[in-house]
């Protein structure tokens, strides 16, 4: 195709290769129309902007397909670059959620420490078997040689005692 009138070369070389290149990019671009439609006039405009540079040897579709392929290489390279980015500011704020949570639950253990410690021990050992251990309430029981009933009210008791004194961890 010769470049003698600017454009009506320009108008030919669209309409020659606009819905071939538009295929081009719905295909690299995930279907996305609006995408390729963007790639398909960025493709055309760099490509009048450097209509001069093309010889007139013919090979059009192979100029106009290096510039597509350039313009892909770097949508995916900005794409990639969004997502790594994107990623590490989705990863960031858990990581630091995650560390205050740790805190938090360092915080809460001292203080369930120093309230297990305060204990009167027949209260203790009774929390100790059941939530550190993991028995049952019947296991209990029968370790501690007394009433299913009793091992319950003093359990109640315990967990009164624990959570008024843990209060103000409830809040946090």
């Amino acid at each position: 195709m010769h470049r003698t009138d600017s454009d009506n070369w320009q108008k030919a070389l669209y309409q020659r290769y606009a819905r071939r290149l538009q295929g081009f990019f719905l295909r690299q671009l995930g279907h996305d129309a609006q995408a390729a439609a963007d790639a398909t006039h960025d493709t055309f405009l760099r490509a009048f902007e450097a209509g001069e540079r093309l010889s007139d040897n013919g090979n059009e579709a192979a100029w106009l397909f290096t510039i597509a392929y350039n313009l892909l290489r770097n949508r995916y390279r900005h794409r990639a670059y969004e997502t790594d980015y994107l990623a590490q500011l989705d990863r960031q704020p858990m990581e630091e959620q995650q560390i205050e949570l740790r805190l938090d639950q360092q915080t809460l253990l001292a203080a369930l420490g120093k309230v297990l410690d305060g204990l009167p021990p027949p209260l203790r050992l009774l929390f100790s078997l059941r939530h550190e251990e993991e028995l049952t309430v019947p296991q209990v029981a029968e370790i501690l040689q007394i009433p299913e009933g009793t091992v319950k009210s003093r359990l109640h008791k315990t967990m009164t005692i624990i959570r008024k004194q843990l209060k103000e961890y409830e809040e946090r």
